[in-house]
């Protein structure tokens, strides 16, 4: 949640202040191409090595460092398709009722949390105060405010599962002496912890004697502290059941396995038996969101077997920094998702250097029962071997399939694809070991290699787009400034925001501030230009976008949480073979002058796709029920296939890149009866026999932008042979209607507001803050009863001030009711300004003929409402 002792606000900028950077190439199409190999080898020799002992496991797969504090804000922040596909073992909210921020109440999240697979929740009782630090009115105060939080949430039915710490940050809240070099002041300190410690320990017993406790949460690694604390919580018996501390300096990518080691010889001193260890806060600004720093993380937290959470940097709700708005995944929510992937055991890897910070770490994982190995790594631009060695091949066979997949980093806020698949190749192992070589890597990306058997046949090709990144600082500058952004040289410079190349370009304010980009492309085509952006302007900014000086266009950019947190958006050009330059200027002779600024930081360039078209692979689905994995026929993805009777199920996490119609294709073979087709939960296709033949079913299914959570499963007395999901297509919205807000009914204060940002120029304001104030969209058509997706557009800048670094954005709720049925509370996340719109989906069932859809709130406002689009799931 908090930095030791008022650490400085990074990068702040003041009103009317932009920056920009660019970041290094991307990876090469055909830097992972992999042969098939007799001996381990690599075309060329790397720089360095990375090694995989598939012959050593080192416990079970925990997935432990996947936790977050202030992870979520409200029921439905983040949604629940982004929560469980994460498999999250831990995340930390305030104590019920607590004042240190407006939102993130553990009575609020904590539903929502569990109901999607989520394992430990943990409560800071001190977050019951309002002021940071903690304002200390006396232990006696205090107490009265432990009593509250652990009656309150005893009564809870997920008591049980909560840990209860009793104080946040001691050593830079309330015992600051406990960091103290004097040793005089440093026992003062301690004493008075130490007894307060246990007094209020006994308490939280007291008061619920089957509490769990975690301690004691000092904010930096402190030896001489936590040796004399285990002493003394061993004699008095208050041992905490998880002993916690946080690692927030950029030093503890090369320092944790030191403590991690260190603290457990201290346990083992004083005779106690191992304490589970959550590391509770841990990373800097500069690592949340970025694949290539996580890894380095979570490859520590899984080798010592510990839990661990990132911290509270910026704002509730978004998982810190690795969601965008309530459904929509960025880049490191695909790390994480790769992570809640793995299973098994973990196994020994090395690293081309240990406890070395910004280098290559990763982590790898054997199930044999799945017959699968899974290598994650990342954090280095080096070319790299990975040797994997020990391959059992009485798991394997003789032969295997190799998979590589890469995920880039897309911004705190830039909405991410899944990683892209850049090579399946065939190995042959010898003597147990092939060698994998990584080339033309980022070191903000992270990078996934899965082994499978190959028991016949020969996958297909993946196709790669081509792509390239060009940095903003490198482009030719007029009137705007390059301004270093977040490194890792010290604590100070890693709470700066993360910028590809670590530079970026702002200050673009003048008439003719303009950043020009020399590019080139191989072949004549359209091309997705990807801009990496900031805009704390507080409503959309523009900037006028040229290629090759001529045809002007306005490139609009929604707001950010502030200048460094990177969005992106992303607008088709048409380029010839060749060379070319993109401007993005502030004024242009045709068009006039754009609104608002932006600081810009690189961008992309990929060649656009014809008919787009993502693979989801059956065997590394999310399962339930007890399906085999078959590789006697690998098949197109080289992955092979789940066979599956009734019980079994596989749910995908399917992407879509913008609300709309997709085509979503079901590759299997099938025997007895029919196949049931899930979406979010509610059937949406039936399936019959194949009669054991392989075929492809096909299904018109609306999914909102973001991922969507499609299950496949048999039904009783069927035989199913899944080899993948595909989703095609890029958002088709034939059959969708829209409905503006303002022509809607308004009652009570509800009226219509002008803003030019809103479609049609116009918003639905008031509508809530009692139950007279309502908008109902009384001729909702439907063509047939059903389900139907309701889009909801709308708009909310609702904070609550700001602490010394959190910015305190609030949701806000309205309650639909459909035909004057029971209401439906719908959260709606802040948008950070009160003129950019976002879309929050819902799924409602429409009779036959006209609908009514009403909004309301009876007790606080609703956001402001802009339209509504209305379509069959099933189109």
């Amino acid at each position: 949640m908090s930095p030791y002792l008022n650490p400085p606000t990074p990068g702040a900028s003041p009103p009317k202040r932009g920056r920009l950077t660019l970041t290094r190439a991307l990876l090469a199409v055909t830097a992972l191409v992999g042969t098939v190999l007799a001996v381990p080898q690599s075309a060329e020799a790397a720089s360095q090595t990375y090694t995989v002992d598939l012959g050593t496991t080192t416990g079970k797969v925990l997935r432990g460092s996947n936790g977050a504090l202030y992870g979520q804000s409200d029921d439905g922040v983040p949604g629940d398709n982004l929560l469980a596909p994460l498999k999250l073992t831990t995340g930390s909210q305030k104590p019920p009722n607590g004042a240190q921020h407006p939102n993130g109440d553990i009575l609020d999240v904590a539903p929502s949390f569990f109901r999607n697979g989520g394992g430990t929740m943990y409560t800071n009782i001190q977050d019951m105060y309002s002021a940071w630090p903690y304002q200390n009115l006396g232990l006696s105060d205090y107490l009265t405010k432990v009593d509250t939080a652990v009656d309150t949430i005893e009564a809870t039915s997920y008591a049980d599962k909560v840990v209860f710490v009793p104080f946040n940050e001691p050593d830079g809240n309330w015992y600051t002496g406990l960091t103290s070099s004097n040793s005089t002041t440093y026992a003062t300190a301690r004493d008075s912890f130490l007894s307060d410690w246990k007094t209020v320990y006994q308490r939280i017993r007291s008061d619920f004697p089957g509490a769990k406790i975690g301690g004691p949460n000092t904010a930096v690694w402190n030896q001489r502290l936590f040796g004399d604390f285990l002493t003394f919580a061993r004699d008095n018996d208050v041992l905490p059941d998880v002993f916690t501390w946080h690692e927030l300096d950029p030093s503890s990518l090369a320092n944790y396995r030191d403590h991690y080691t260190t603290y457990r010889s201290l346990e083992s001193a004083r005779g106690i038996s191992p304490i589970t260890i959550n590391i509770d806060e841990y990373g800097n600004r500069r690592d949340m969101s970025v694949p290539g720093q996580l890894a380095q993380w979570a490859a520590m937290f899984e080798d010592t077997k510990v839990y661990a959470q990132q911290p509270y940097w910026d704002i509730a709700g978004n998982m810190d920094g690795n969601t965008v708005q309530a459904n929509i995944p960025n880049g490191s929510w695909w790390f994480w998702r790769w992570y809640a992937g793995m299973t098994g055991q973990t196994v020994r890897t090395t690293p081309p250097q240990a406890d070395v910070k910004d280098t290559l770490q990763g982590m790898a994982s054997l199930d044999t029962g799945r017959r699968q190995a899974q290598v994650i790594v990342g954090g280095s631009a080096s070319d790299t071997d990975v040797v994997i060695d020990n391959i059992p091949g009485a798991t394997f066979g003789s032969k295997v399939e190799v998979t590589v997949q890469a995920l880039d980093w897309s911004g705190y806020e830039g909405a991410s694809a899944p990683p892209r698949t850049i090579s399946r190749t065939a190995y042959t192992p010898s003597n147990g070991s092939i060698t994998v070589p990584l080339t033309g890597l980022n070191a903000m990306s992270a990078y996934r290699i899965t082994v499978t058997p190959n028991g016949g046949g020969t996958a297909t090709a993946p196709s790669v787009p081509w792509s390239a990144s060009y940095e903003a600082e490198n482009a030719a500058i007029t009137n705007g400034t390059v301004v270093t952004q977040a490194t890792g040289d010290n604590y100070g410079t890693a709470q700066r925001y993360a910028t590809s190349g670590t530079k970026d370009v702002g200050y673009l304010t003048a008439s003719d501030s303009k950043v020009v980009f020399g590019v080139s492309v191989p072949s004549a085509g359209t091309y997705n230009l990807r801009v990496f952006y900031g805009n704390m302007n507080g409503s959309p900014s523009q900037q006028v976008l040229r290629v090759d000086g001529a045809d002007p266009k306005f490139v609009t950019y929604p707001s950010t949480l502030n200048w460094q947190y990177r969005s992106t958006v992303t607008v088709p050009v048409t380029l010839g073979a060749g060379s070319h330059t993109v401007s993005l200027a502030v004024t242009d002779p045709t068009l006039g002058t754009s609104k608002g600024q932006v600081t810009l930081d690189k961008i992309d360039l990929t060649a656009a796709q014809s008919t787009p078209e993502t693979v989801y692979e059956a065997t590394f689905a999310d399962i339930s029920g007890n399906p085999a994995f078959s590789y006697d026929s690998i098949g197109e993805t080289g992955t092979g296939r789940l066979i599956m009777t009734n019980g079994d199920k596989a749910t995908f996490d399917v992407y879509a890149p913008a609300d709309g119609y997709y085509t979503v294709k079901t590759d299997y073979s099938s025997a007895g009866h029919g196949t049931t087709l899930a979406l979010n939960g509610n059937s949406v296709a039936t399936y019959g026999s194949s009669g054991g033949k392989a075929t492809t079913s096909s299904t018109r299914l609306y999914l909102a932008a973001g991922v969507n959570r499609i299950a496949v499963g048999p039904d009783s007395g069927t035989m199913l042979s899944l080899r993948d999901l595909k989703a095609a297509g890029a958002g088709d919205t034939t059959g969708v209607t829209k409905y503006e807000a303002e022509s809607a009914t308004l009652a009570g204060q509800a009226k219509a507001q002008s803003d030019s940002w809103a479609s049609g120029g116009k918003n639905v304001g008031y509508v809530g803050g009692g139950s007279a104030n309502t908008l109902t969209f009384a001729n909702v058509s439907a063509s047939a009863a059903g389900r139907y997706t309701v889009v909801v557009h709308y708009a909310h800048n609702d904070r609550s001030g700001s602490g010394n670094y959190n910015t305190n954005v609030m949701s806000r709720t309205a309650q639909l009711s459909v035909n004057g049925g029971t209401a439906t509370t719908m959260t709606f996340r802040n948008t950070y300004s009160w003129n950019d719109y976002w879309a929050l989906p819902t799924t409602v069932s429409l009779g036959a003929g006209t609908n009514t859809l009403k909004f309301s709130n009876s007790s606080a406002w609703a956001p402001d409402l802009d339209y509504i689009e209305v379509a069959p799931v099933s189109g």
